[in-house]
């Protein structure tokens, strides 16, 4: 297994510092989410570069990501946020909010079966459910960068990181981990497994039909504190049950838009709009 990059070993640590760190609320750790998640000046967005092709998937679209996780080092952190000995975390290449990360397992023996096979493990559920909540954290980190400065709970807590100088204990804030799932698709539609940690806010143009809302907004989608899962689940018969063909429900305000696709899209940006800034 390739060692990681020196650039992406600082990342990764830093990881596990936020881990642990995450909710003393001292100043001093305040820019730690944004070194590791956002965005990097001069290097191509991944929403607009096609891979190189020597990093193409050999078994066609669907195993696209067992290249992140066979060479992740090779990839800008715009692209793969950390990876280490078992894991590889990586920005969704089509985002269906406005924050998606996909968390990939390494295990050979797991990469490649249905996540409700795999996480029947439960030593392997363990592992998983930890880095997930390793990479939830670093995402609600990310959501307070981005939107912070909009929200009125996180309102004091901006004021102080203004203060010169800032006081060695921040105000709380909103909690930005609630506004963030962390699950698995019933169906998943790549090869190999991996865990979507993504916001709740649905507000992405890369969110165009029915079958993408509902992937995110039905029992389609299972957390993953839900596993491991009966036998008798009714999740574990996503087809029978429909989840994929129920009309439109806000996952905010609940209006049923029925099949109007294009009105529930300019609802989600209002919801979005004002989600923000709660």
């Amino acid at each position: 297994m390739a060692d990681k990059s020196p650039g992406l070993e600082d990342q990764s640590a830093a990881a596990a510092t936020i881990a642990s760190e995450s909710q003393t609320g001292k100043s001093g750790k305040r820019d730690a989410f944004a070194e590791l998640l956002a965005p990097k000046p001069k290097q191509a967005k991944h929403t607009k570069a096609s891979p190189p092709s020597n990093k193409r998937a050999i078994g066609g679209p669907r195993d696209a990501l067992g290249a992140y996780i066979a060479k992740p080092e090779s990839y800008p952190s715009s692209i793969v946020v950390y990876h280490n000995e078992d894991f590889v975390a990586i920005h969704d290449l089509f985002p269906k909010s406005t924050l998606h990360l996909l968390l990939l397992p390494r295990e050979a023996t797991k990469t490649r079966l249905h996540p409700f096979e795999a996480l029947e493990d439960p030593v392997f559920l363990s592992k998983v459910k930890k880095e997930t909540k390793l990479l939830r954290s670093l995402a609600a980190g990310e959501l307070r960068r981005r939107y912070g400065k909009y929200s009125a709970q996180d309102k004091e807590r901006q004021e102080a990181l203004s203060a010169d100088p800032p006081p060695d204990e921040l105000p709380p804030g909103r909690d930005w981990e609630r506004e963030i799932v962390c699950g698995v698709h019933a169906v998943p539609s790549m090869n190999h497994l991996h865990i979507h940690v993504i916001s709740i806010d649905r507000y992405s143009d890369w969110l165009k039909h029915k079958k993408h809302y509902n992937s995110f907004s039905t029992p389609f989608f299972v957390p993953i504190d839900d596993f491991p899962l009966a036998q008798d689940d009714a999740r574990r018969h996503p087809t029978r049950e429909g989840y994929l063909r129920r009309d439109y429900i806000c996952w905010r305000c609940g209006k049923d838009y029925g099949n109007k696709f294009s009105e529930l899209k300019v609802h989600l940006e209002e919801e979005f709009n004002e989600w923000k800034q709660l």
